[in-house]
């Protein structure tokens, strides 16, 4: 069912790129915009987590520089039965990760500096368990690629709105039409794609929260983990990096604003932690 509400999200970003593009330049416009949603489906699949890692400047994590965190990994992994990540440290002191990769076979698990110093060893297997839940639940694949077709309808309607601005000159009815009808293009595309996006990354967070919880037998040190890397992001988000990763982190690192909060890519934290706690009141 999860995969078919997918499948189905992911064609309504990619039918609303051709629409867009057919707003603004006709049947050529749609044809362009559909390969557009095609080249980046193909480069989201294979290549996705080499341009994030880049991003982040990741370095990979070897055996011999980390071997406890490599044991844990080992460990969960083979409770989750998939292959073991490769292991990546992103030199950011904000305590945050992620996971990447098309497959469980071709998947990494990237933690910063930040969090291997903050938190203390059962969270951090907290945090792993949950990362590794989302490549055993392939959701990482999928919400790389919505990402970046919502992207590309974001920049679409950027140029939608300086088509209207370059129209706007013109005293034909049919042309002013034509331009308001840009304007309100450029309006309400990035919003109908962001809503599909979230529709995507909120859902899927719950379920990483509770697989990673079964997968370590310890609700509790996931909840304690989401507590500290939620309250280190409020104090001090990320900067100088585009939001428009914010969904592969465990916790949004670019907290604004109450608008932007609204508009999270995650669900609230506090729902988060009560559900594992939950969790933890029926296992034990």
């Amino acid at each position: 069912m999860n995969n078919l509400k997918t499948f189905l999200l992911l064609t309504i970003l990619t039918l609303l790129l051709v629409w867009i593009g057919g707003m603004i330049a006709g049947v050529a416009g749609a044809f362009f915009a559909f390969l557009i949603a095609l080249i980046m489906n193909i480069v989201s699949y294979w290549w996705s987590d080499k341009i994030v890692l880049g991003m982040y400047r990741a370095k990979e994590i070897l055996p011999q520089d980390n071997p406890e965190l490599h044991r844990m990994v080992e460990k969960l992994s083979i409770a989750a039965k998939i292959p073991k990540p490769k292991l990546w440290l992103v030199p950011l002191d904000v305590p945050n990760a992620f996971a990447t990769g098309r497959n469980p076979k071709h998947s990494s698990i990237a933690v910063t500096r930040g969090l291997l110093n903050l938190l203390n060893p059962e969270e951090i297997e907290g945090v792993i368990s949950h990362e590794i839940s989302h490549i055993k639940n392939r959701d990482i694949l999928i919400s790389t690629i919505a990402a970046t077709i919502a992207g590309a309808i974001m920049t679409i309607a950027y140029w939608a709105r300086w088509a209207a601005f370059l129209g706007a000159g013109t005293s034909d009815e049919d042309s002013a039409g034509g331009v308001l009808g840009l304007l309100l293009l450029s309006i309400l595309a990035p919003i109908a794609a962001l809503i599909v996006q979230l529709a995507i990354s909120r859902t899927r967070e719950y379920g990483a929260d509770a697989t990673g919880a079964n997968l370590t037998g310890n609700p509790l040190s996931l909840a304690s983990a989401l507590e500290k890397i939620e309250g280190w992001a409020r104090r001090r988000p990320l900067a100088g990096v585009s939001p428009s990763t914010a969904h592969l982190f465990i916790v949004n690192p670019f907290r604004g604003d109450w608008l932007m909060r609204l508009f999270s890519t995650h669900p609230p934290t506090e729902e988060r932690i009560r559900r594992l706690r939950e969790m933890a009141g029926m296992v034990y």
